[in-house]
C-alpha cells in the first residue's frame, strides 16, 4: 500500500459526503479520490480508481451498501470496505462481515472513530467495537456447540496459534520473527499454513477469524 491512503466515499447524502471529505482531507496520509451517491456507482468507481478503502453507507439507491460491498470484493482488488451506518444494533454486524467488509463504524461516532478505522482496514486489519467483538465470539461459541461450525482452531499447532495471534494483532513479519526467535521466512511459512488450514485467503479474513474466535481478547 502507498504511504497515502486513497479513499472513495459512498453515501447518498451530499452534505455528509462533504463533511467526511473535509474530515479526511485534514489527515496528511489520506486523500479522497472520488465520491459515489449510489451503490452501483460505488462499484463502478472502485473498479476504475482502485482505492485502498471505500467508506460505504448501507442504505443507498439502486444498490444497497451490502450488495455493493459484495460486488467490490468480488472484483479481486486489494480495496477494503468500511461500512458507515446509523444502524448500531449488533444484528447488522453479521451481514456486514458476511458481505466482506473489513470494518463497521456508527455514523454518530464517525468524527471520533473513522480516521482510526480507515487506517486499520487499509493496513489489512479489521475494525469493530468491543461489543461487536463479544457478539462475534458468542455467535461462534454457539455455532460450535450446536455443531454448525467446526472449530478449525484445533487443527493448528501451538506455534501456528502463536503466529496467528500475533498476525491478527497487527505485528509485522519481522516483529513476529524477533518475538518468537524465528526467521522471517519461517514466519511466512507458518502464516501460509495457517491460512490453508483455516481456509482463509487474506490477512483481513484472518483478523476477522481471530476476532470471532476471541483470540484478540487473550494475552499474546
Amino acid at each position: 500500500m502507498a504511504d497515502t491512503i486513497r479513499v472513495l466515499l459512498a453515501d447518498d447524502h451530499p452534505v455528509l459526503r462533504a463533511g467526511l471529505r473535509a474530515l479526511l482531507e485534514h489527515e496528511p496520509d489520506m486523500v479522497v479520490v472520488g465520491e459515489a451517491s449510489t451503490g452501483r456507482q460505488a462499484v463502478a468507481l472502485a473498479a476504475q480508481m482502485r482505492p485502498d478503502v471505500v467508506v460505504m453507507d448501507i442504505g443507498m439507491p439502486e444498490m444497497d451498501g451490502l450488495e455493493a460491498t459484495r460486488q467490490i470484493r468480488g472484483l479481486g482488488l486489494r480495496t477494503q470496505v468500511l461500512i458507515l451506518t446509523v444502524h448500531a444494533q449488533e444484528r447488522y454486524l453479521f451481514p456486514v462481515l458476511k458481505a466482506g467488509a473489513a470494518g463497521y463504524v456508527n455514523k454518530t461516532a464517525a468524527d471520533v472513530e473513522l480516521i482510526t478505522a480507515i487506517r486499520t482496514v487499509a493496513a489489512g486489519g479489521a475494525y469493530l467495537h468491543p461489543a461487536a467483538t463479544r457478539a462475534l465470539l458468542e455467535d461462534f461459541v454457539a455455532r460450535v456447540r450446536a455443531g454448525e461450525e467446526q472449530d478449525s482452531y484445533d487443527r493448528l499447532s501451538e506455534r501456528e496459534r502463536e503466529v496467528l495471534k500475533l498476525v491478527a494483532g497487527g505485528y509485522t513479519t519481522r516483529e513476529i520473527a524477533e518475538r518468537l526467535f524465528l526467521s522471517p521466512k519461517s514466519v511466512e511459512t507458518y502464516r501460509a499454513r495457517i491460512l490453508e488450514k483455516l481456509e482463509l485467503r487474506t490477512r483481513a479474513e484472518l483478523v476477522r477469524y481471530a476476532l470471532r474466535r476471541g483470540l484478540l481478547l487473550e494475552e499474546v
